[in-house]
C-alpha cells in the first residue's frame, strides 16, 4: 500500500488544434487533442511527503504554457497519464505506486 502523497493535474484543450505536452523530467512527448483533457498524476515519496525536484516542497509541478505546448514538470517518484475518464495514457515508471507496487 503506498503511504505517499498523489497529486493531479488537469489539462484541457480549448482550442482548434492539438497541443503538444511534454512532461519532464524525461521529456515525454504526447498530444491533447482539441477539446480534450489529460489528467498528469505524480506521488511524493512515502517517508518525506515533499516534492523532489520542486523549487518549493509542497508543489507537485510546475507548468511552462505557450501557445501550441504545455511543459509539465511532475515533481515525485513517478508520474502517470491518464484522460479526464481515468483512462491510463502513459505510466513512465512500472514499479509507480498506483499499479500496486512500490516505488523504487
Amino acid at each position: 500500500m503506498f503511504a505517499g502523497g498523489t497529486a493531479r493535474l488537469v489539462l484541457s484543450n480549448g482550442g482548434d488544434a492539438p497541443l503538444e505536452l511534454t512532461v519532464e523530467p524525461w521529456a515525454e512527448i504526447h498530444s491533447i487533442l482539441p477539446k480534450q483533457s489529460c489528467v498528469v498524476v505524480t506521488h511524493s515519496p512515502a517517508g518525506g511527503g515533499s516534492w523532489p525536484g520542486t523549487s518549493r516542497a509542497d508543489e507537485p509541478f510546475e507548468v511552462d504554457h505557450r501557445p501550441d505546448s504545455v511543459t509539465v514538470w511532475a515533481n515525485g517518484n513517478c508520474f502517470h497519464l491518464s484522460d479526464a475518464e481515468g483512462n491510463a495514457i502513459y505510466a513512465l515508471d512500472g514499479e509507480c505506486p498506483v499499479q500496486g507496487r512500490p516505488a523504487s
